[in-house]
């Protein structure tokens, strides 16, 4: 692991310049079945980029979106962009209209590093996103007409080799990455160069990871899981990281035996669908010894390790506030817990969500959160300075997760905010209800989570809708709208059509009693897309 005492050397760029010096030869990242790129060829590549896009007039400061599926690529960019003390703003794949527009507008981006899949949905948009100048596109670029330029990627891989002067520090900004809200559009979360390399060095430490583990991840690269805690991890160690385009429950086994890995993570019902699948004599022949899964069903967790044969750990953690709590390697799974706070660089508190005043142990409380290193946490949500305040009332930062806490353990209850949850997915409500409520038929809506009757420990997404008086469409209609306009994971699977929504006397929608109203007779539910069915199958 690196040694950092200096706050200016706590920095991607710093990471990967030392690591390219201690290791060279060593492989770096690749994704699964091709072929490494060692830690020189990764100094090098992202060198001759960095110069690229200073060329173009990229700048210390400056944001620019990353809208890429896994590729070397994406990571390439995100290296090179560092380099330049530029802000990277990753973006979700499924991302299109007000989604994406409201990144690239509250980003202020004037630049997208894009693969040429996504250049059409960014097209679409650009009328909408006045700060947006160009396309960086990785591939050949698709036939459109658009007003940005479209630059290619390849050409910019033969930037001058020439080193970089740009003076980068831990307290700088290295990343912006959009958390969907529950009463209002996606925050973009600020965090510090300090902050990745905070994850790196506990989540190393807490697992007991060295330079000889070798990671792999199926999870997405624009979500701080795969990009920080596993291959920022792995470059702070001087280890190899391979990257798998998707998850599929039934290659996974064989990506893990390929790669040679030794620890991975998996989110949400990702465990659920490896237990399911067929079993065989080979199931524990690999080399992995370690898998942290966040939540782990208590059902599931004893069985996974008797079947792989690898010590499956739960964690809690933010991409606000890194990953404070652990479970213990020495001591092993407790059912229900995420584990103990990790208290050498972290303090938490349990408290009453509505006074910031603690609760004794075993009562449920919102989990409050400070760092003891500097720049360890976010540095606030961009361009929201009321939400930032909000989050950090009292100077502690508040998650809204309800936990409860027993013999130094940490229970997770639920969310006290509306926020959806669906296969490793925070969903905004509000952002789906504003989608819906661009229908000319619709006169009022409430997005809700309900538990799924199909997957155990997951919710899916149910739109509660009221017409427009002499207005007949039906809940079938309202899907049909919604579906093209926002991101797979977020299309509601059920649609119930209301006379009315309950309300407060303040004129608020009364959620928790649409939740209790659950899927009822009178609840349309959307057929699954073929990629849904085949999963519900392998999990039944």
């Amino acid at each position: 692991m690196l040694k950092i005492t200096d706050i200016r050397q706590q920095t991607t760029p710093h990471a990967l310049v030392a690591q390219a010096e201690r290791f060279g030869e060593r492989p770096f990242f690749s994704m699964v079945g091709g072929k490494f790129a060692t830690y020189g060829d990764m100094e090098l590549a992202t060198r001759r980029l960095a110069n690229a896009f200073r060329e173009l007039g990229i700048g210390h400061g400056d944001r620019v979106m990353i809208m890429m599926a896994n590729c070397p690529e994406f990571m390439e960019s995100w290296l090179a962009l560092h380099r330049l003390g530029a802000v990277t703003v990753t973006v979700n794949t499924a991302y299109r209209g007000i989604f994406l527009e409201h990144v690239a507008n509250n980003s202020g981006a004037r630049f997208i590093v894009a693969g040429a899949e996504f250049v059409p949905t960014i097209v679409e948009s650009e009328a909408a996103c006045a700060g947006l100048k160009a396309i960086v596109c990785v591939g050949d670029p698709p036939a459109v007409s658009t007003r940005l330029e479209l630059l290619p990627y390849a050409q910019l891989r033969d930037g001058p080799q020439t080193g970089i002067d740009v003076a980068v520090s831990g307290s700088d900004i290295s990343t912006i990455i959009y958390t969907s809200g529950t009463t209002g559009p996606s925050k973009g979360v600020l965090i510090p160069h300090a902050q990745l390399y905070m994850n790196s060095v506990v989540y190393n430490g807490q697992f007991g990871l060295t330079q000889n583990d070798r990671f792999y991840s199926c999870l997405p690269l624009f979500h701080s899981n795969a990009l920080i805690v596993q291959c920022f991890s792995a470059l702070c160690l001087g280890a190899p990281v391979s990257v798998a385009e998707i998850f599929s429950a039934s290659g996974w086994l064989s990506d893990i035996r390929r790669s040679k890995a030794t620890v991975t993570n998996l989110l949400g019902v990702m465990t659920e669908f490896l237990v399911k699948q067929p079993p065989t004599p080979q199931d524990s022949d690999h080399d992995l010894k370690l898998v942290c899964a966040v939540p782990i069903a208590p059902q599931f967790g004893a069985m996974f390790e008797a079947r792989f044969g690898a010590k499956i750990l739960e964690l809690y953690g933010s991409t606000e506030a890194n990953c404070p709590i652990y479970t213990p390697v020495s001591a092993g799974r407790r059912d229900n817990s995420c584990g103990k706070l990790v208290e050498e660089f972290f303090e938490a508190r349990l408290v009453d969500p509505e006074t910031d005043v603690d609760v004794p142990d075993g009562q449920v409380g919102e989990l409050l959160l400070r760092s003891k290193a500097p720049f360890g946490f976010m540095a606030g949500y961009n361009a929201m300075p009321e939400e930032t305040v909000k989050s950090w009332r009292n100077l502690w930062f508040h998650t809204g997760d309800a936990m409860r806490r027993e013999d130094g353990w940490f229970y997770f209850v639920d969310r006290i905010k509306d926020c959806i949850r669906r296969r490793s997915e925070n969903i905004s409500s509000f952002e789906i209800e504003q989608v819906i409520m661009m229908h000319e038929a619709v006169a009022d809506v409430a997005v809700i989570g309900v538990e799924s009757p199909f997957e155990a420990n997951e919710q899916e997404v149910k739109a509660c809708v009221v017409l427009k008086q002499d207005r007949q469409e039906s809940a079938r209609d309202i899907y049909d709208y919604c579906a093209p306009l926002v991101p797979r994971y977020a299309i509601p699977r059920f649609v119930e059509i209301y006379d009315e929504l309950p309300k407060t006397p303040t004129n608020k929608v009364r959620k928790t009693e649409l939740r209790k109203h659950g899927i009822r007779e009178q609840t349309w539910t959307a057929p699954a897309p073929q990629r849904q069915r085949r999963a519900e199958r392998q999990s039944q």
